[in-house]
C-alpha cells in the first residue's frame, strides 16, 4: 500500500504518535515530517513513533520546526498524489483538511460541556484553550460557539515578548496573507512570506493559524490573548505540584492565563481550560531549562 505521509503538528509528536498507531493498525506505512528542534524537544514521542514502525524524516531546512515540516510534508505528497494520503493535526492547510480536523476534535467540546453541565449544573464562565495552528482550541470551542453567556478565550505564545521577534502570537500581531494553501492572519514580512517565529511549545511554533480562528476574531466571538515563555513554565510547574497534573507545555499557556485573571474573578465564576496533552514529552526538556 501507499505510504501516508504526515504533518504531525508537534505539540506535539501526539499528533503523529495517533496517526502511526492507526497505520500500525490497519497495516499502512506511516512517514512523518518534523522538524529537528522539535524532534529533540519532543524525543519521547518520536520514541514512540519509531517503535508503531513510523518512518520519521527530520527537517533540517529555516528555523527547523513546524512550518519548515510542513512544507516539506507537502512537497512530498505532491510527488506522488496517487497512493499517497496527507493527514495534519491541526485546523491549517486548503480545504477540506481544516474542516475535518475540526470534526474530529470537537468531540472534546461535545464532552468538556455534557460533563460540566452535569458536574455544576450550569455552563462554564469561561472557556480556554490554547492556540497554536488552533485544532484544540476549535474543538472545544465549536460546541459552545451558540451560547452568548460563555466567553472564550484562545491563548497564544508571547514567546520571548510580543516586544520581539521571537514570538508565534499570529492573532495578536499578525496581518492577513496566505501560508500553506489557505487564508489567514500570518506573521509575514512585507513580501508576504512567514516570518521566523517561536515558543517554548514545539506545538505552537507556527505563523500562521486556523482560518476558523480568523472568522472567530474578527467577529468578536472568541478573544485571544497571550502569555510568554516564563508563564507557561510557571503554569507547568505550578499545575504539576498543587494538582498532580503535568501538562504539555502548549497546554500550560492557558493554564498560565487562567491563573493571571482568575484572582480577579468572583468566586462563584468558573473557567473550563482545555489540557491538550500530557507533559510527558516535555519533562526532560523542561527539567533541563530549569535545572532540575
Amino acid at each position: 500500500m501507499g505510504k501516508t505521509k504526515v504533518l504531525a503538528e508537534t505539540g506535539a509528536g501526539q499528533h503523529g504518535v495517533a496517526l502511526a498507531t492507526a497505520c500500525a493498525l490497519v497495516g499502512i506505512d506511516c512517514e512523518i515530517h518534523m522538524g529537528e528542534v522539535d524532534i529533540k524537544k519532543e524525543h519521547p514521542n518520536v520514541t514512540k513513533m519509531k517503535i508503531l514502525g513510523c518512518k520519521i524524516v527530520p527537517v533540517s531546512r529555516g528555523t527547523k520546526t513546524l512550518k519548515d515540516a510542513v512544507d516539506s510534508a507537502f512537497e512530498e505528497y505532491l510527488k506522488d498524489p496517487v497512493t499517497t494520503l496527507y493527514a495534519i493535526g491541526s485546523v491549517v492547510g486548503p480545504h477540506p483538511f481544516p474542516k475535518i480536523v475540526r470534526d474530529f476534535q470537537s468531540v472534546v467540546g461535545k464532552e468538556a460541556r455534557a460533563q460540566f453541565l452535569e458536574t455544576h449544573n450550569k455552563l462554564p464562565d469561561i472557556v480556554m484553550a490554547c492556540v497554536g495552528g488552533g485544532s484544540n482550541a476549535i474543538g472545544l470551542f465549536t460546541e459552545f460557539l451558540p451560547d452568548d453567556d460563555v466567553e472564550l478565550v484562545g491563548v497564544e505564545p508571547a514567546g520571548k515578548g510580543l516586544d520581539t521577534p521571537d514570538n508565534a502570537a499570529t492573532l495578536t500581531l499578525g496581518t492577513k496573507g496566505a501560508i500553506h494553501g489557505f487564508k489567514c492572519y500570518n506573521l509575514q514580512d512585507d513580501e508576504g512570506n512567514p516570518l521566523p517565529v517561536h515558543s517554548i511549545a514545539s506545538g505552537l511554533d507556527y505563523p500562521g493559524v486556523g482560518p476558523q480562528h480568523c472568522l472567530l476574531k474578527d467577529l468578536g466571538r472568541v478573544r485571544y490573548e497571550s502569555v510568554d515563555d516564563k508563564e507557561c513554565l510557571d503554569a507547568f510547574m505550578e499545575l504539576s505540584r498543587v494538582e498532580g497534573i503535568i501538562p504539555a507545555l502548549e497546554s500550560a499557556h492557558a493554564v498560565a492565563y487562567a491563573m493571571k485573571i482568575a484572582g480577579g474573578m468572583d468566586s462563584d465564576k468558573t473557567i473550563l481550560i482545555n489540557l491538550s496533552g500530557r507533559g510527558d514529552k516535555d519533562a526532560d526538556f523542561v527539567a533541563d531549562t530549569l535545572s532540575l
